[in-house]
């Protein structure tokens, strides 16, 4: 199957510390020669200070001096990456448990999450937590890397326990595709390349995997969904009574022609164009940005959406949230602070905290109303004006929202609507 070389992949590492994440990003970027001559020098001459015999691909990802110290990574690291089939992000998220506000950040936006697993210590509480995360995130693709395979003589049985036991995890969540890949990233096993060490192993490789894995689907083509960020008045030559509407569409598909309704006001037009920069286009889809013009004259501005008249969002001021805390501070009783959901900012509080997992566990938890730094939760959020909302798990644009600190101006809370 040829792919477009412009399909961008994005995908995060979660894992205990010292499963081999950094390495693993490592080896990914050195066997696929994407890194930079100067980049590899550097590294070389630090892995020979160190005493390394060879390179240690780990200092690829390991950017702040903390980590290097310490051997572990305390922040999400991106890393860019092409091949002649796909892009590449990659995040790397830290593996401590006090760092879970890092990982949901990091794995966000993410197409695939890849969870390292030591094989010689098969599933943990860890792996059981990331897989958690990835699933109330809702993300479409799971990769489980079983890791140091070099380390249990590239045992096949080892190999077939540990897959046994995170499908029993994973059957009691929300992850559907799931795959396995036994490796070796300090060796180069299946990471870039073939292992011949694992004949046993019938499958892909890891990038091989990356490289094909079909992720078109997982943008919501259904809901048609335009935040307006901007109104487009131009007032020159040739475009006097020029009204654009920009922004990046959020899911679906829009069409020069399609009936759509404008909310919160509720007016109803027809689209008259759809333009970019260059052209004008006969349709617009998720991630596109451009600038679209009615054929009515209707009052709209930033945090307005423009929908399909057949197909629209909920509008409510009072919605249900999973929310991670991510703030030093735990949250103030009842304080108010500014919600950012799409291109619209409100003014809401937290009215209620309904439950709270207990990430070692995943227990749920009522009666704590304490929201602290890495706290999951679902709470009951009053916003002062209705948002145009869809559940996260069916779309993760118009289903997710931040909570901001006036005060400082700190995102405090990242959320998923329920």
């Amino acid at each position: 199957m040829a792919l477009d070389n412009n399909q961008l992949l994005r995908f995060t590492t979660a894992g205990s510390v010292d499963d081999g994440k950094s390495t693993l990003i490592g080896r990914l970027l050195y066997d696929s020669k994407s890194i930079f001559e100067d980049q590899l020098e550097s590294i070389t001459n630090t892995s020979k200070k160190k005493g390394h015999e060879g390179v240690d691909l780990a200092l690829f990802t390991d950017g702040l001096r903390d980590e290097r110290e310490q051997g572990i990574t305390i922040d999400v690291a991106y890393r860019y990456f092409t091949t002649p089939k796909r892009k590449f992000i990659i995040a790397d998220t830290p593996g401590h448990i006090q760092y879970t506000r890092n990982m949901v950040t990091g794995a966000s936006t993410a197409n695939v999450a890849t969870i390292l697993i030591d094989a010689r210590h098969g599933v943990i509480e860890q792996t059981k937590r990331h897989a958690f995360i990835a699933s109330l995130l809702q993300i479409p693709h799971v990769i489980v890397c079983v890791n140091k395979m070099d380390l249990v003589d590239f045992s096949e049985a080892v190999y077939n326990n540990i897959v046994s036991e995170f499908e029993k995890i994973a059957s009691k969540l929300l992850v559907t595709d799931v795959r396995f890949i036994p490796m070796s990233a300090l060796l180069g096993d299946n990471v870039v390349n073939k292992s011949e060490n694992m004949p046993w192993y019938q499958g892909a490789p890891m990038l091989h995997t990356l490289e094909t894995m079909h992720i078109s689907s997982d943008i919501n083509k259904v809901d048609a969904r335009f935040p307006v960020q901007t109104v487009l008045r131009p007032q020159r030559e040739g475009y006097i009574d020029y009204r654009g509407y920009a922004g990046r569409v959020a899911s679906g598909i829009f069409r020069k022609g399609d009936e759509v309704t404008v909310l919160p006001s509720g007016f109803t037009s027809k689209i008259k164009s759809i333009d970019t920069l260059d052209e004008e286009l006969d349709e617009a889809f998720a991630s596109m940005s451009v600038s679209i013009t009615l054929e009515d004259d209707i009052d709209i501005s930033r945090g307005d959406m423009i929908v399909r008249s057949n197909n629209k969002p909920e509008s409510s001021q009072d919605i249900e949230v999973m929310l991670c805390w991510l703030n030093n501070s735990p949250a103030k009783p009842r304080a108010k602070y500014s919600i950012r959901h799409t291109s619209n900012e409100q003014t809401a509080m937290i009215k209620e905290v309904v439950y709270k997992y207990d990430i070692n566990t995943l227990d749920r938890i009522s009666g704590d109303p304490e929201l602290k730094m890495n706290d999951i939760s679902k709470v009951k959020i009053r916003t002062t004006k209705p948002l145009m909302i869809d559940s996260y798990r069916e779309n993760r644009t118009t289903g997710s929202i931040i909570l901001v600190d006036d005060a400082t101006n700190e995102t405090v809370a990242a959320g998923m609507i329920v």
